[in-house]
């Protein structure tokens, strides 16, 4: 085939509601609709050179300049002033391939991502940390980012983001925002932290925690007066404390247990599940808030215990992911063939809506 102009496919992906655009030698475009990839197949397959040759030319248009020397590079850039993309492009068998995520540029409200009212309860506390984990795609970002949003709508505060790349793009309202990106602004999330302790925020947005320093410098900006957002990646909520201990090495693990119980307000465990309709995709989210039970738990270092507490918790709004499917089947969100396969109890999910193949127990 011959070279394309990378911004103009990408739109026509965003025009048929696609997620996701995969670009590789030999291979039609590939576009991820509604979680299914779809071949375009009217689109005939790159040759490595044209590939090479499309890319440099969107390069040029964004005004990007990728490092000779790595093989894997981050970026964003936006499209029309409709959608930002988060871009990745590496090699595959000696030659080039791409992955971009098509995010729309218009940040969410909470209310409109059919999320608990709480998350905004949240969003409104003082200082301290909330941690958003879940799988890649999950809508994290699109979580955070209404969060971030609805602070900004309504609090005269600084708010400070370190990300990798950015994706959404703010406009102050009544808060003065400032977005840091890794590679471009600041060298690591850990620098970028750092930092901005002294750069007077009021909120610190971290794209991500991975790493020792990062998670040590967070846990100290919750806890001198800043309200901290962040993800981690965890298979559940209740998981997330353990997560952030273990990194750390065994002579620390005490202290930093005490931190963590000192700051910690809220887990957000969220993924998304396809509507019942096919048309998208339901937030699913499981909310540990931290109780005086949960802290004490943290404190002694018995992180088993914790997901034990979460069932009993609904008067704090806390939520476990099984209910919360439980949840989404009778608003008739999900499906409840979705319901077992995401659930992580069989049985509590058949106790709760009757078995796979019976109607849903109301």
């Amino acid at each position: 085939m011959a070279v394309i102009d990378i911004s103009k496919l990408i739109l026509h992906a965003y025009q048929m509601n696609a997620s996701d655009v995969h670009l590789c030698t030999n291979e039609n475009p590939v576009f991820r609709v509604f979680g299914e990839l779809k071949r375009l197949k009217e689109v005939e397959p790159f040759s490595s050179n044209d590939l090479q040759k499309s890319l440099e030319i969107l390069f040029g248009q964004i005004g990007f300049v990728p490092p000779s020397n790595k093989k894997e590079i981050d970026f964003s850039f936006g499209v029309k002033d409709l959608i930002r993309i988060r871009a990745n492009v590496y090699f595959e068998r000696r030659n080039y391939a791409a992955a971009f995520r098509i995010i729309t540029k218009k940040i969410r409200k909470l209310e409109d991502l059919n999320v608990p009212i709480l998350l905004r309860e949240l969003a409104e506390r003082d200082r301290g940390m909330i941690l958003v984990s879940g799988p890649t795609g999950s809508g994290k970002s699109t979580t955070i980012a209404a969060m971030i949003e609805h602070v900004n709508e309504t609090k005269p505060l600084h708010i400070l983001t370190i990300e990798d790349p950015v994706e959404y793009v703010f406009e102050n309202k009544k808060s003065v925002i400032h977005q840091r990106e890794l590679g471009l602004d600041t060298m690591s999330f850990a620098d970028g932290l750092k930092y901005a302790l002294r750069q007077d925020p009021d909120v610190i947005l971290v794209g991500e925690m991975r790493d020792l320093d990062t998670m040590e410098l967070a846990l100290t900006a919750a806890e001198t007066g800043h309200l901290v957002l962040a993800t981690i990646h965890t298979n559940s909520a209740p998981t997330a404390p353990e997560r952030v201990i273990d990194v750390f090495p065994a002579h620390q693990q005490k202290q930093i247990g005490l931190q963590l119980a000192n700051s910690l307000i809220a887990v957000i465990y969220q993924r998304l599940v396809r509507l019942v309709s096919g048309n998208g995709f339901a937030p699913v989210l499981e909310i540990m808030m931290v109780t005086d039970a949960i802290r004490n738990l943290i404190r002694e270092g018995k992180l088993h215990q914790i997901e034990s507490l979460m069932d009993t918790g609904k008067k704090y709004g806390m939520i476990s992911f099984d209910y919360a499917l439980v949840d989404a089947v009778k608003q008739k969100k999900i499906s409840k063939e979705d319901a077992f396969l995401y659930c992580r109890s069989v049985e509590k999910i058949t106790k709760e809506l009757g078995a796979l193949n019976e109607p849903v127990r109301e």
